[in-house]
């Protein structure tokens, strides 16, 4: 309940505050063959545009040789029915089956592999750790180097003609004493890739919106056990003129609350600033009522506490079809 009382005291303390304008996208995540197919999406006016992922795997299926007709196509016709695209570059997997990599990069040693695993730990218990994803090597120089590469062409493509790029989440799986650990991993070194690839990322796109999803940080674990990494990062973010966010809109968990949540809040008006409604979130209990939240109840918290600019809705069902479309048609 205690979290309960946090969350509330949060909104209440809202309550009364000019909230500003938030643009709405809805989050397709890797079915982006649902923008053609989802009517009540394009003729929801309140909806500015559909958030779609590539994977790095995707976009360059060949070194140097990259295939941008996802991003082109989707581009078009979205611009043909009025809305805008927001691009989520995907470097990491949560299943222990996909790699989002390119191909290349596995088998040539120079890159060491291109990706490592990560892993669900439970509490401190590292030999029972399951492998749970994979994730680009981030900071790995070598590695670095082809995904700047990827996003200059990226940006030299489609730099201003669509709204916005995000990379995906911070949060990485490899425990904290260090036998998880990936060749060349370090808290440190970790935390200053992501910096790194922020810079990358605000370079190759001067024009169009860039936000690092920034939720969590290995090597810590707020407010009790705190490395500096997580603010490194948004502190980062605010001199490179970045914006931040993250995935999960989940007004009641702790870890969010002590985390990114107000780490996002203080960044707003200083650069753009999102939030992502992932799946699971629409059925997050309650502890008040110990209903599901609603779309308003989320609606309000990312409005008026976190104060964000966007708002990325997935479509997860029946949420999507039988309460965030009807609640989105009566806006105006």
């Amino acid at each position: 309940m205690k979290v309960a009382r946090c969350a509330l005291f949060l909104l209440l303390c809202c309550a009364g505050v000019a909230a500003k304008p938030v643009r709405h996208y809805v989050f397709f995540g890797q079915d982006r063959e649902k923008i053609r197919e989802a009517s009540s999406f394009l003729e929801t006016k309140a909806l500015e545009g559909a958030q779609v992922t590539y994977s790095w795997r995707q976009l360059e299926p060949e070194q140097d040789g990259y295939d941008f007709r996802p991003v082109r196509d989707d581009l078009a016709f979205l611009t043909s029915k009025g809305k805008r695209l927001f691009v989520q570059l995907q470097d990491v997997t949560f299943s222990a089956s996909r790699i989002n990599v390119p191909r290349y990069l596995l088998s040539d040693a120079r890159y060491s592999g291109g990706a490592d695993r990560q892993y669900e730990v439970k509490g401190e218990d590292e030999e029972r750790a399951v492998h749970a994803g994979w994730m680009a090597r981030r900071w790995d120089p070598a590695v670095q180097e082809r995904f700047h590469k990827l996003l200059f062409a990226l940006g030299r493509e489609f730099d201003g003609r669509v709204e916005g790029i995000n990379f995906a989440e911070t949060s990485v799986g490899v425990g904290h004493s260090g036998r998880l650990f990936p060749k060349g991993f370090t808290f440190e070194v970790y935390r200053e890739a992501v910096i790194t690839n922020m810079k990358a990322l605000r370079r190759a796109f001067p024009k169009s919106v860039v936000i690092q999803y920034a939720n969590f940080m290995p090597g810590e674990w707020l407010p009790g056990e705190d490395g500096g990494h997580l603010r490194a990062v948004y502190k980062a973010a605010k001199r490179l003129k970045v914006g931040v966010g993250g995935p999960d809109l989940l007004p009641f968990r702790r870890g969010q609350l002590n985390h990114s949540y107000p780490l996002i809040r203080d960044a707003s008006g200083v650069v753009p600033t999102g939030i992502a409604v992932q799946d699971g979130n629409y059925g997050e209990t309650d502890p008040r009522t110990g209903k599901p939240v609603t779309v308003p109840e989320l609606l309000r918290f990312a409005t008026e506490y976190l104060r964000v600019d966007y708002v990325f809705w997935c479509i997860e069902e029946p949420y999507y079809s039988a309460q965030m479309i009807p609640f989105f048609k009566q806006v105006r």
